[in-house]
């Protein structure tokens, strides 16, 4: 009689199956097998993997203005526009020829190709000016932050003095200088009078004076790129001699732009974002070049920059109230006010102080201005 069990519930069951290890070998699992398989998967051709590559934003082309002749109200507002939503733009229609941007270009090229004791000795630091090498950089908090000190500058006057009288001849970057500097004070200028301020500039080459700064960049790191460190501007002035992105300190951040050949890329400062009392946009420091690690291209980069003797202060230039005279001004200031249309955002500070520690300190992430801020 077959064996049964008997269940929970009374009634008669079967024996239970067989253990796997009753059962006859599974077939793959024997040798000739494996060695069939293996034989299959090496006759397969490799997997192709594509991994995403990172892009970084796209650049985009800063507006288009040409140089005004005039003061017209058209002419300031496209000028004004830019400024105020961006602090930026490209100028076209200016008097700079390719021509000398080219021969000022290869001046520079000849400073970087100088034994390094003759770039010392001829271009002593003199702060702000001389000759400067950042081969390296310790700061931890600006490797955090993304930006990397790299190469060696020039800060030169915009007469481009050097202690050597005779064995340099740097006469297409001091005239390139010179044009890039007139420019600049038309700009400013025509932004004084689209913003409703008085020029403190005027007519007077004492009030300002304009640096010129040849910098080296170089390729092989995906991450901005500056040398040395950052000083306070009205505006910069950068040549387009051939097509080159540039990332752009803004106050919301990093901006890629690509401006066009033969233009000249402007930048509003610090200085002037102060002056108009925070209604114009700014760049806080030098536009700096995107070169990537596709190719060891070689890179220099010459601003202009239109700034103000150490011994200046800085303050809002608001304009005054329509229809209130003098004795009316100095009663409002017996009883603290100033008479002006608007208030203060900024408290007056000290160029040259200012100046000091922002290049020093190179904290071109924290808005140096936010200390004067009211």
């Amino acid at each position: 009689m077959a064996s049964s069990t008997h269940n929970l519930y009374g009634g008669a069951t079967a024996a239970p199956p067989p253990t796997p290890s009753t059962q006859p070998n599974n077939p793959l699992a024997t040798s000739d097998a494996a060695d069939a398989l293996s034989k299959l998967f090496h006759r397969l051709p490799p997997p192709t993997l594509s991994l995403p590559t990172r892009r970084s934003p796209p650049a985009t082309c800063p507006p288009i203005l040409s140089l005004p002749v005039n003061d017209t109200t058209t002419q300031l507002d496209g000028l004004l526009s830019a400024s105020s939503q961006l602090g930026f733009f490209q100028l076209t229609d200016h008097t700079i020829s390719s021509q000398l941007a080219h021969s000022a270009e290869s001046d520079s090229l000849a400073l970087f190709d100088l034994p390094k004791d003759k770039k010392e000795s001829w271009f002593p630091k003199n702060w702000p000016l001389g000759y400067e090498a950042d081969d390296d950089n310790d700061d931890e908090e600006e490797e955090e932050e993304g930006l990397v000190g790299l190469g060696e500058s020039f800060r030169l006057d915009s007469s481009c003095s050097t202690e050597s009288s005779t064995e340099l001849s740097l006469d297409s970057l001091r005239e390139f200088s010179r044009a890039l500097e007139k420019v600049g004070l038309r700009i400013v200028e025509l932004l004084c009078n689209a913003v409703g301020f008085e020029n403190p500039i005027g007519e007077d080459p004492t009030r300002f004076c304009s640096m010129m700064w040849i910098s080296e960049c170089v390729a092989g790191n995906n991450k901005p790129i500056f040398s040395g460190g950052f000083y306070p501007y009205i505006v910069g002035l950068q040549y387009q001699i051939r097509c080159q992105k540039y990332s752009l300190m803004a106050d919301s951040g990093w901006v890629s732009v690509l401006p066009q050949v033969d233009t000249v890329m402007i930048t509003l400062g610090d200085i002037a974002h102060v002056w108009s009392n925070g209604k114009l946009k700014k760049v806080r420091g030098r536009p700096v070049a995107q070169l990537g690690d596709t190719n060891n291209t070689r890179c220099i980069s010459m601003t202009l920059l239109v700034t103000l003797p150490t011994d200046s202060t800085i303050s809002p230039l608001l304009p005054k109230a329509v229809g209130v005279n003098e004795d009316e001004i100095e009663n409002d200031k017996e009883h603290g006010s100033t008479g002006e249309q608007e208030e203060r955002l900024f408290n007056s500070f000290s160029f040259e102080d200012y100046a000091w520690r922002v290049y020093h300190e190179r904290l071109l992430f924290k808005d140096p201005l936010d200390r004067y801020r009211i």
